[in-house]
């Protein structure tokens, strides 16, 4: 009999879903005595290469409230040809090409390993995957060429029919023609009026496609005849582009003392969802923006041209001081919801020392799925290697990207959807199993994501309905399943069906049963979204008491010091970067968010992980920490007072040397495979780089209690911020109280 810790394992390698319980109380007055609701961890694309897929459509249930897919929990009478939907218990005929079915020939669908299958969907044509660059010009020279060199270099990694386009914008935006031979020509747009789409296409002269003729679809030539001057296959100017990039300038607009450069970002990416509308609506498409600082002139402008106005800090934010905030949110929301709605998602890729204005442009890419990527310069390993990153393909050559997906999640009568959490948005698509009690994003039972990836991870909120009065029969299973209809980077539209199913249980007799089919990292995760997305719209402090009246019974100590909920010492921008990503990634990258991991390193045996404390900071010892966003090597004091001296160059000292090396290694299999890449700091004891270590372990010694006697050794660190243990004593004395 497997443990229910390898049952947890066998179902999230085969399905991609992680429940935070996997036995479920069976009536809502139990359910809703637990702390942390029944939800589930769903990543859909989760890579399975012994996933061939199947080169035929679903069979759906024919109840038109209902069309589940047929799966391995369906009842079966191969004598009649019919089976039975196990979500509204429908009897179903099976289509003719079913006919040879039999107990002993069945359908791969029919068989339990295939809880997870993937179809190919033959109708329809497919239209080529579409890029879109939008490039800042207001760069440093060496900025402006390393970025060049980066966007070259993705041109060799794209498909040979992709579509590629660029738009570069500074105080103008301009839209270039690519099929004009030994001529550069644009359409050049002023930066401060905003137009709409209509105005856009009709600026730039794409009117629609002649009518189709007798109900025929339009033809991809009739497309390309209209976007054919923007939206080029590379194959076809791969050297006129790779000649046009070379030659991109600085913008050329004089900036004078004391100013910023004038950037339109809100108009060059308004022409960009205008255009990728008007041509390719509903296609599998990404706009990528790069930019080198903050917006500073018409709509979605975050900050003057002033530079002695400073850019808004948190402490604006709160005191009501950030002048342009209201209105550039609502300006890159609109255009988010717009791209949202054809499928198209928005990179930013955003390199520079100071703001450059994510807080307000974050829904960009938290709604379409895109990707943000935050670096100090185009001219980093970080952002080369990331961007690179981006193009990365699988064992059959193809882009690990999908896109214009749609998430649609269908439930058994005792269980509602409340709503789910992540890089997606609502399909408002209403049905008998939509909850009224809305968690996350709800009242509805789909979701778009236009970007989709093997990491892609959606939280999914469910409620128990069922009455207390009417209990469900021993031995009942209640089952989900997950429909993702999405374009593969082939182009081919695909459809993945995942179907599961847990066990009800009585929680007055099977208590024990209930407890342990708890999935603790599950819930970790799917409580820390709730408490992210309520900090996203909700005042701080609010949202830390909600997470310490849970924190009481739920344990969770490294979220409420974690940067998705302190803002302290962080900039909007970053807050804004860090809270996307724990939104997207899955189970065991968002656990290493919440608690980094840290491993030591010694002469007294090989790494070990050791507690996030300050007592694991010791002289003679080298410590790696993980924090999904930086990756930090820190030598002990002793540690470095040898490397100082040499003696890793010195042949009696191997196995110093080996030591020293050790983390390296490690801390490089980390960095050739993180996206996106972290980070690397490397520091010692007394290092002014230190503070990425001493601000995440717990600080169990401090100035306060440091000559404290019978301490166990360790750093001290000077803080104010409460430790593991007083915050423990301060909960018990609180959960005893009469008053709380």
């Amino acid at each position: 009999m497997a443990t229910y810790l390898e049952f947890i394992q066998q179902n999230e390698e085969r399905d991609g879903v992680r429940f935070s319980w996997n036995v479920w109380p069976s009536s809502r007055l139990e359910a809703t005595r637990m702390v942390v609701p029944l939800a589930c961890l769903l990543t859909p694309l989760k890579e399975r290469p012994d996933l061939p897929p199947i080169q035929y459509e679903p069979v759906l249930c024919s109840r038109a409230t209902c069309r589940a897919v047929l799966n391995p929990l369906c009842q079966i009478d191969y004598r009649a040809k019919l089976w039975a939907c196990n979500f509204c218990f429908q009897r179903n005929q099976f289509p003719p090409s079913y006919s040879g079915i039999s107990e002993v020939n069945q359908p791969a669908e029919l068989l339990p390993q295939f809880s997870t299958i993937e179809y190919i969907v033959q109708r329809g044509t497919a239209t080529p995957l579409i890029f879109l660059y939008v490039v800042d010009t207001c760069l440093e020279e060496d900025d402006l060429q390393a970025l060049k060199e980066s966007l070259q270099m993705s041109l060799s990694l794209l498909p040979p029919n992709a579509l590629v386009g660029l738009i570069t914008f500074g105080r103008m935006v301009q839209v270039h023609e690519l099929n004009c031979e030994g001529i550069s020509k644009s359409y050049v747009f002023r930066g401060t009026k905003d137009l709409t789409a209509k105005q856009i296409q009709d600026m730039l002269g794409l009117t629609k496609p002649p009518a189709p003729v007798q109900g025929r679809p339009p033809q991809p030539q009739e497309h390309s005849s209209i976007s054919s001057r923007f939206l080029q296959p590379v194959h076809k100017i791969d050297m006129n582009l790779t000649d046009l990039l070379g030659e991109l300038q600085r913008d050329p607009w004089p900036v004078p003392q004391g100013k910023r450069p004038l950037r339109s970002t809100g108009v060059a990416l308004s022409i960009a969802v205008g255009l990728l509308e008007g041509t390719f609506p509903n296609a599998g498409a990404r706009i990528m923006l790069f930019t080198g600082g903050p917006p500073t002139q018409g709509p979605g402008m975050v900050v003057g041209d002033e530079l002695k106005t400073p850019i808004r800090s948190w402490h604006d934010i709160e005191k009501d001081n950030a002048r342009f905030l209201k209105k550039a949110s609502k300006h890159y929301e609109a255009l988010a919801s717009r791209a949202a709605v054809n499928g198209h998602c928005l990179d930013i890729y955003a390199c520079a020392l100071d703001q450059s204005g994510l807080l307000e442009m974050k829904c960009c890419s938290n709604l379409t799925g895109g990707y943000i990527v935050m670096g100090d310069s185009f001219n980093t390993s970080l952002f080369k290697q990331t961007f690179q990153r981006v193009f990365s393909k699988d064992l059959q050559g193809e882009f690990k990207m999908a896109f214009g997906a749609t998430v649609e999640v269908k439930t058994t009568r005792e269980l509602k959807i409340a709503g789910a959490i992540g890089p997606c948005v609502t399909m408002n698509s209403k049905g008998p199993s939509v909850s009224e009690n809305e968690l996350g994003i709800g009242g509805t039972c789909q979701w778009k994501v236009c970007n989709l990836d093997a990491c892609t991870t959606l939280g999914i909120y469910f409620e128990v309905v069922n009455q207390h009065n009417a209990p469900i029969p021993q031995g009942g299973r209640g089952a989900v399943q997950f429909v993702t209809q999405y374009q593969h980077s082939s182009t081919q539209r695909r459809i993945r069906v995942t179907t599961v199913a847990r066990n009800w249980a009585d929680a007055q007799s099977q208590l024990q049963h209930i407890e342990a089919s708890f999935d603790q990292e599950a819930s970790a995760v799917l409580m820390a979204r709730l408490g992210v997305f309520r900090a996203e719209s909700e005042e701080g402090p609010d949202v830390l008491r909600w997470l310490d009246r849970q924190l009481i019974r739920l344990f969770m100590f490294h979220l409420r010091r974690s940067p998705f909920l302190q803002v302290f010492n962080n900039s909007p921008d970053e807050s804004s970067y860090y809270r996307h990503h724990f939104m997207r990634q899955d189970l065991t990258q968002s656990l290493i968010m919440v608690q980094p991991i840290l491993y030591s390193y010694s002469f007294y045996g090989p790494p070990e992980p050791v507690l996030l404390d300050s007592s694991s900071i010791l002289p003679d010892r080298i410590l790696l920490m993980d924090t999904f966003f930086q990756i930090v090597i820190y030598h002990g004091e002793t540690i470095a007072q040898w490397r100082k001296a040499g003696y890793q160059e010195m042949a009696e000292y191997e196995n110093f040397k080996q030591l020293l090396q050790a983390p390296l290694d490690d801390a490089q299999e980390i960095l050739q495979t993180r996206f996106p890449m972290p980070r690397y700091v490397d520091t010692e004891h007394g290092g002014s780089q230190a503070r990425f270590l001493l601000s995440k372990v717990n600080p169990s010694q401090t100035h306060n209690n440091l000559y404290a006697f019978g301490q166990e050794s360790g750093a001290p660190i000077l803080t104010d911020d409460v430790s593991l243990q007083v915050f423990m004593d301060h909960l018990k004395k609180l959960a005893v109280s009469s008053a709380s």
